[in-house]
């Protein structure tokens, strides 16, 4: 079934764990814990509607720029796309993700999923989460797209702006994650998210997990 709507893909989204927000169960989301992701799949509370927000708007905006720039520099991958494009796990279908592109590889036909991030580093330790690596919650996040689609490979680009003295300057990096070398991680992944869930269905509580600081 063909999602039309943002509102329609929200409410989707609530039958099931996305990719953006199952760092939360393994204690690395910064953003929000796994208590409160519970009570928000529960329905006890509802979460804060960002689509508003400035940065969120621009990361919306920047994707489909991102993602011809990344077809014009990466001709060795055909990429796909298309509004709203949420997918789910064949086996267990509350694992799902919606996908800011599907890649490709023309040469093999091997299947991966493009994933786009902008961010605005603001602090030393921010430009570090960065260097030579993914953070956490954004390579938990790039498992969760493999776990959904069962794919080879996930593509994160990631374009940081850098605003010094009102001058802005922005950096490119790409990453690039393969299934065969993260296998231990999506088992472990896996057997979190269906823990979690049959809490969910139960209505039962799960331990708080507290991200690092």
């Amino acid at each position: 079934m063909a999602i039309k709507t943002r509102e329609e893909w929200l409410e989707i989204r609530k039958s099931g764990l996305g990719a953006s927000e199952v760092s939360a169960i393994v204690g690395m989301n910064p953003y929000m814990t796994n208590i409160e992701l519970f009570e928000y799949k529960t329905g006890i509370k509802e979460p804060e509607d960002i689509g508003d927000k400035p940065y969120v708007k621009y990361g919306l905006e920047a994707e489909k720029h991102l993602r011809a720039l990344f077809a014009l520099d990466f001709p060795q991958y055909k990429v796909g796309y298309k509004d709203f494009d949420l997918v789910r796990n064949e086996k267990y279908p509350f694992i799902l993700a919606t996908l800011d592109g599907r890649l490709i590889e023309r040469e093999t036909g091997r299947k991966g999923v493009l994933e786009i991030k902008t961010t605005e580093i603001l602090k030393s330790m921010s430009r570090e989460n960065w260097k030579d690596q993914v953070p956490d919650n954004y390579f938990v996040q790039c498992l969760h797209q493999l776990l959904t689609t069962g794919w080879e490979y996930v593509i994160l680009k990631a374009q940081l702006k850098y605003n010094y003295d009102g001058e802005i300057f922005l950096q490119t990096k790409h990453y690039h994650i393969e299934r065969s070398e993260v296998k231990e991680d999506l088992e472990y992944l896996q057997e979190e998210a269906i823990k979690f869930w049959e809490k969910v269905q139960k209505r039962e509580y799960p331990d708080l997990i507290l991200p690092c600081i």
